[in-house]
């Protein structure tokens, strides 16, 4: 009988109440159950799901289909970190198109697509295209080329925003010939990371010739400007 009445009572609330309930829930397994319970219980995961302003995939094995569903619903959102932190995450540049689509694209102000490697310079480059408020991008561990830098360096004037900070952790394809065209065009370029890239000291002292107020990191990273001839820039 006190079952009974517990669920009565669950039934009648309201979906802004069950909405704001369903937005503490961390889980998106916990959320996909709460959205079979019944039509009002999914008319509040979508209402919760509108009013994240950050959104993480971290620890989850997700798919092109299942991302580009969640995020097209969060209307609200400004961060979003689709990282590959599972092994068996199926996220290619398919998924990237998709999630390009969504509404709430030109209002994120942070991507993170950190160790996808089934993503390509053709995905990045169109979900980068429609994200003008851009301030913080993280594509390290992923096979993306010049290409992708070319592409952000022409979003760049577009952008929203007075800077901009790029995580190149590890990208392993990116060469000088990307960096310097960044640093050339992006002038709302703050901070860059290249940890573990196949990129000589040389060329990142070169860059700060090109911008001096550039950071880049590491931090462990000593350049000395004076010390070295200007890279020759075409």
């Amino acid at each position: 009988m006190m079952a009974e009445n517990a669920d009565a009572e669950i039934d009648r609330l309201p979906v802004d109440l069950l909405a704001h309930i369903f937005l503490l829930l961390p889980s998106f397994t916990d959320l996909a159950q709460a959205s079979s319970v019944c039509g009002k219980w999914r008319q509040g995961v979508k209402q919760s799901l509108a009013r994240k302003e950050c959104l993480s995939f971290a620890g989850w094995k997700m798919d092109d289909d299942s991302t580009a569903r969640l995020v097209a619903h969060a209307y609200s959102l400004k961060e979003l970190d689709i990282s590959r932190s599972r092994w068996g995450c199926q996220i290619t540049d398919d998924g990237l198109n998709r999630v390009s689509l969504a509404k709430c694209i030109s209002n994120l102000t942070s991507i993170s697509l950190w160790g996808m490697t089934g993503i390509t310079d053709k995905g990045v480059i169109q979900l980068v295209s429609k994200a003008t408020s851009l301030q913080h991008l993280n594509v390290g561990g992923t096979f993306i080329t010049d290409e992708s830098l070319f592409a952000i360096a022409n979003s760049c004037p577009h952008l929203k925003v007075s800077y901009l900070t790029i995580v190149l952790w590890s990208c392993r394809h990116v060469t000088e010939s990307g960096l310097f065209f960044l640093v050339n065009k992006c002038h709302k370029l703050e901070s860059i990371n290249v940890w573990g890239m196949r990129v000589p000291v040389d060329c990142l002292i070169a860059l700060l010739t090109i911008s001096p107020a550039l950071q880049i990191k590491p931090e462990g990273v000593h350049l000395n400007v004076e010390t070295v001839p200007l890279w020759p820039i075409h």
